[in-house]
């Protein structure tokens, strides 16, 4: 009996380590992503005289948010067909050079994490920015995988800390910030409800220079992170918690949205339009 219960006790206590080691390695994957490669290898590239070109990255070695991923890019390629894009579509980081990046009006990071690009290819892509491109976000595009300095202070604006874990989606009344420009608030709602993973920031971007397009009231959601031996994460953006966001960055534009943790964000007009305005406001 005692060697049946020991049996049992060990096994019980092998699958708590095994547990532990998994979260630890997944905590760790958010974090940190797992860089498998970088491709250097420049892709052969037709680029239609007559059209804006917009480059959609979507490579992943962090967390990949599959569906949304994939839903995203079928809403895109209808998007770049009503307003005669050329979309150039990828997930693999040797378009990043300065030649082929300077053929792109827009380039955006779509729900793309982890370490995805060298550091040349870094560079290359401030200098477009810098120069005169633009570039946005979506989503898991500002978690704290990415680790590169000039990327954190000049598309987010604040270092990423958690998203709830309890609540993980929770619904908000999605509020329009009014300013002057009429091709990015054109046709935008002035509210609607929307479901999705509220990312939260150590700081607050719009006090350090980014304008905000769309906000939620932090306090009408749970922003608790907290997980097994992780007990401090259960903090908020407070009243004023921004979900999109912009700033001039050099000659070029640069705009986050961290809305479109779902598959069924990218199905939303309110959200569509949204993108659709960046990507035309960003082109001009």
């Amino acid at each position: 009996m005692k060697k049946a219960l020991k049996i049992i006790l060990f096994s019980i206590l092998g699958l708590v380590v095994l547990f532990v080691i998994l979260i630890a390695g997944f905590i760790y994957k958010v974090k940190n992503g797992f860089p498998v490669s970088y491709e250097k290898e420049k892709p052969a590239i037709n680029f239609p005289e007559d059209q804006a070109a917009v480059l959609l990255f979507s490579k992943t070695t962090g967390f990949r948010h599959s569906e949304a991923i994939t839903a995203s890019k079928k809403m895109f390629a209808a998007m770049a067909k009503k307003n005669h894009w050329f979309l150039y579509e990828t997930e693999k980081g040797g378009v990043f050079n300065a030649e082929q990046l300077a053929k792109f009006q827009v380039v955006i990071f779509n729900n793309s994490t982890g370490a995805v690009l060298n550091k040349e290819q870094q560079a290359a892509l401030e200098n477009y920015v810098e120069n005169g491109g633009g570039l946005i976000g979506i989503h898991g595009a500002g978690d704290d995988s990415h680790h590169w300095d000039w990327y954190e202070k000049n598309l987010l604006g604040a270092k990423f800390s958690h998203h709830p874990i309890k609540h993980q989606l929770q619904s908000a009344e999605v509020m329009l910030q009014p300013l002057a420009d009429s091709t990015l608030w054109d046709q935008l709602p002035a509210r609607w409800s929307h479901t999705d993973e509220w990312y939260v920031f150590f700081d607050n971007p719009l006090k350090n220079g980014f304008t905000g397009v769309y906000t939620i009231n932090g306090e009408a959601i749970d922003p608790d992170g907290n997980i097994l031996f992780i007990s401090s994460k259960n903090f908020g953006m407070g009243k004023t918690h921004p979900v999109a966001w912009f700033k001039a960055t050099g000659k070029g534009l640069t705009f986050y949205t961290s809305m479109g943790h779902t598959s069924q964000t990218f199905q939303e007009p309110e959200f569509v339009q949204l993108l659709e305005n960046v990507v035309n406001w960003q082109k001009r």
